[in-house]
């Protein structure tokens, strides 16, 4: 195995599990050294020790601006450098009918998911272009977001927004050769979807031609290409795992 990805630094939020762990996985695999970030450290650290090589865990809630400086602040404290791939998969689910959605459910889901995205860029692109670090970004949405879901009024315009925000920094950070792309999965098996009744997994295998559901791994392979010199012209795309 080439270690196509060996100096490198990367930093994963939503690193305690499913995509996001999958996404250290392989990072490392692929000779990254992995910053695994978490609202609960607990889980990050458990991903650290999966990974059979040096790495850090870092608590980090993507929400709060104080929070997304100070891990990077602790990042180049600890490195010298600010990481130059930052995988943004830290995301959350309210569920709820849009006629008894609270506010408060509605809230959250796009704090996390979407105002999330943003500070995660904001901050460490900031480092990047600072220390003049040549970087990958990579942001996750939601097939949903590109066709609805019963439900999901506040999950789908949150990943929609991820993908507008995505473009919008590509030609912004471009300059600084810095590039922006996101993956758009549809349904994997993760954690995040356990909750989901079995008779609507039924119905997406059923829509899929793969006729299964997908699994963490196989997005994170996106993300470890978007991450390497092997997309070095590949800027402000969204990249679909969803097995057609």
């Amino acid at each position: 195995m080439v270690n196509i990805l060996f100096g490198k630094l990367a930093l994963v939020t939503g690193a305690g599990s499913g995509i996001g762990r999958a996404a250290c996985r392989l990072l490392a695999r692929d000779g990254a050294t992995v910053i695994a970030a978490d609202r609960k450290i607990n889980k990050a650290e458990e991903t650290i020790k999966l990974l059979n090589r040096d790495g850090k865990a870092v608590e980090m809630d993507v929400s709060s601006s104080v929070s997304v400086n100070a891990a990077v602040e602790q990042c180049i404290a600890e490195y010298k450098r600010p990481p130059s791939i930052v995988v943004n998969s830290a995301g959350i689910i309210r569920d709820s009918w849009l006629l008894k959605m609270s506010e408060p459910d509605y809230d959250i889901v796009l704090d996390v998911n979407l105002k999330g995205t943003f500070l995660v860029m904001q901050y460490f692109a900031k480092a990047m272009v600072d220390y003049k670090v040549q970087g990958s970004i990579i942001n996750l949405s939601s097939i949903v977001a590109r066709n609805g879901n019963m439900g999901q009024a506040n999950y789908a315009p949150s990943k929609a927004g991820v993908e507008a925000l995505t473009k919008v920094a590509a030609k912004e950070f471009g300059k600084f050769n810095i590039r922006v792309n996101a993956v758009v999965p549809g349904f994997i098996e993760s954690p995040m979807t356990e909750s989901v009744p079995d008779e609507a997994k039924k119905v997406f295998v059923s829509q899929c031609a793969l006729k299964r559901l997908g699994q963490p791994e196989e997005v994170a392979e996106a993300i470890a290409f978007l991450a390497s010199d092997k997309s070095s012209y590949v800027n402000g795309c969204t990249l679909e795992v969803n097995g057609g």
